[in-house]
């Protein structure tokens, strides 16, 4: 580790909260109706979208009529994008003459895209026409963003409700977050990634000519427009199979960072939505404390194992120096094991480097924070999960000191509490049911190309990424069969909607409850104290959900390369 490579990790991530919090103000007048600057140049154009899609702007939804157009749309957008997968071999855009995906891969695919995962079990320069990039993929990362987000503004705005059926109006958020939030910072974006030398053509691949006098097939495409909603809406899916490690989609360092500021400043913002919401602003900064300090940790984790390089090879060789396996030169183990650490963080998916490749503590980290899927997390399924666990957590405080559970002013009761319990234990059981299945079954084994403790690693974290909506793999599993396609996918869907269903059943009720003034006996959430035990609750969850499976990957891994070093 270098005092200059620990001063840039600290730098991305203050970089990221220095912008997220303000951008947080903006986002709430948003969506609490309130105007803004921009509305001359966004209004009219709304209204205009609203008449077109016959969108009544003073139609409130409750709970269940928002899921219900929620639900639909999602389903829909996902036939399309499979149709345009099947069938990209017969569609305009394809200058390369791709054909179109297998049945089990174009599901897989869609499923990946539509729940903002972006599972890649293809190589998007080999398999995927521009036509598909673009109608398709690009789509569908500025929809599966969208859905995230609108759902967290209404389980917040259900949360803060006074006896009322209303959380909004989905038709009305699904474009407003497109129109005045991902749609201009991801047109920015794309037109600052061109300037730094990111690719945007429909032209076909290049044929180059090298100095040895050989070809090369050089191919490219519209990568810039694709890049800048990868990052900003935490999809994660790349235009290249070699994702932001790829020259095209991640030139320079500098790119880099830009591409980690873009993946966490809208998250980071949701926690000031949030403050501003329930009207406490103290409970935000608890927040960004606590997870600010946790990312900080999970970023250093990584960071010191990889600088300190593999003792094996050291021991073996006499080879000194990092571990620079699966890292690219232009980034080096600083830059890199914050990417690490942020793209695992936020529900991202981008890698810079191959996880594969990372020494077994430094797999670790991106292993626990899909597992725990609330250090700031995606777009808007973050904040649900965190308010998910404040809900856990007043409720196990409320037993300890004999107070009536009670969150920003309203009583939590054992619907509340039964819907969250479902929503928790949902995440670990599509990891570990399917992880289990995987490699009890020779289609999930024939897959595995690392033997040994490595190769359960790479399919936990298979089944880990896919319910996290991460996107991220150990890529020496082989995941393009019909049994990683379907079971990888059936995951996604799961963990994506099963806990958005039952953060909604939770806001359909808290909102119908009136609100209550606080109180002397009112148990304070925005109190450093149960800032702790909410960190406490969830670490010890996750301990007990998934330590036994951590224990044969990679801690296993760990103290079985312990023990080899003992032994030599």
């Amino acid at each position: 580790m270098t005092v200059a490579g620990s001063i840039g990790i600290v730098a991305v991530i203050a970089v990221v909260l220095l912008l997220g919090i303000p951008l947080g103000g903006y986002l709430h007048r948003v969506f609490t109706g309130a105007r803004s600057w921009f509305e001359p140049v966004f209004d009219p154009f709304e209204r205009l979208l609203y008449k077109l899609v016959g969108v009544n702007q003073s139609v409130r939804m409750d709970w269940k009529a928002y899921l219900r157009a929620l639900m639909l749309v999602n389903f829909m957008m996902m036939i399309f994008a499979y149709l345009i997968f099947r069938l990209q071999g017969m569609l305009p855009l394809n200058p390369d003459h791709i054909p179109g995906m297998s049945w089990d891969l174009a599901f897989n695919t869609a499923a990946s895209f539509i729940t903002n995962t972006n599972w890649q079990n293809y190589a998007g320069e080999q398999s995927m026409s521009y036509l598909g990039q673009t109608l398709a993929i690009t789509y569908l990362q500025f929809t599966s963003a969208a859905t995230g987000f609108v759902a967290a503004i209404a389980f917040v705005r259900g949360l803060t409700a006074n006896r009322s059926d209303s959380i909004g109006n989905f038709w009305v958020d699904f474009i407003k977050i497109h129109t005045r939030v991902l749609l201009p910072l991801a047109i920015a974006f794309a037109v600052l990634l061109v300037g730094l030398g990111v690719p945007q053509t429909l032209l076909g691949a290049q044929t180059a000519h090298t100095l040895q006098g050989g070809t090369q097939i050089i191919s490219r495409g519209p990568v810039a427009s694709l890049e800048a909603i990868k990052q900003i809406g935490t999809n994660g899916g790349g235009f290249f199979n070699a994702n932001s490690a790829h020259p095209f989609e991640d030139p320079t360092a500098f790119t880099s960072v830009l591409e980690m500021v873009a993946m966490g400043v809208i998250s980071v913002a949701l926690i000031a939505v949030f403050g501003k919401f329930v009207a406490n602003r103290r409970q935000a900064r608890v927040l960004y404390v606590f997870l600010t300090t946790i990312l900080l940790v999970g970023a250093f984790v990584v960071y010191a194992n990889e600088a300190a390089g593999n003792p094996l090879v050291h021991q073996a060789l006499g080879i000194a120096g990092p571990n620079m396996e699966g890292k690219e030169w232009r980034f080096g183990p600083a830059l890199s094991s914050v990417f690490v650490a942020m793209t695992t963080a936020f529900t991202t998916g981008a890698v810079s480097s191959m996880h594969d490749s990372l020494m077994p503590l430094s797999g670790l980290v991106p292993f626990l924070f899909m597992m725990f899927n609330l250090i700031f997390g995606g777009k808007g399924v973050g904040l649900l999960n965190i308010v998910m666990f404040l809900i856990i957590t007043v409720f196990l405080s409320g037993l300890m000191v004999g107070r009536t559970p009670e969150i920003f002013g309203k009583k939590i009761e054992a619907r509340e509490i039964k819907l969250a319990t479902v929503a928790m234990l949902v995440h670990p059981f599509f990891i570990l049911v399917p992880t289990a299945i995987a490699v009890a079954t020779k289609a999930g084994t024939s897959s595995i190309l690392n033997p040994g403790l490595h190769g359960f690693s790479e399919v936990l974290y298979a089944f880990t990424s896919a319910a996290a909506n991460n996107g991220s793999a150990f890529a020496g599993l082989n995941g393009n069969t019909v049994f990683y396609n379907v079971s990888l996918g059936i995951v996604m869907l799961l963990g994506r909607y099963v806990s958005i269903i039952a953060m909604f059943a939770i806001a359909g009720s808290l909102a119908k409850k009136a609100v209550i003034p606080a109180s002397a006996g009112t148990l304070k959430t925005d109190t450093f104290a149960f800032g702790a035990v909410f960190v406490a609750v969830f670490v010890i969850v996750g301990a007990l959900t998934f330590f036994p499976a951590l224990a044969i990957g990679p801690i296993g891994e760990q103290l079985q390369m312990l023990s080899r070093l003992a032994g030599h």
